[in-house]
């Protein structure tokens, strides 16, 4: 079983934009330490608004 580690990045396979969970997203009230798996279900990417299904960490 592989535990997915908290503080991984995720991009958006669209536009690029990186979501960083110790940034957070502010302009989302997605307060700062915020695992990408811990984001509320109707999170869009803050650029180009895709769905987290088109995220992918970031190796």
């Amino acid at each position: 079983m592989t535990v997915k580690d908290p503080k991984t990045k995720y991009r958006c396979t669209v536009c690029g934009y990186i979501y960083n969970p110790e940034w957070g997203d502010a302009e989302s009230d997605v307060e700062p330490g915020t695992a990408f798996d811990d984001l509320p279900r109707d999170w869009l990417c803050p650029i180009c608004g895709v769905t987290t299904q088109l995220f992918f960490p970031e190796e």
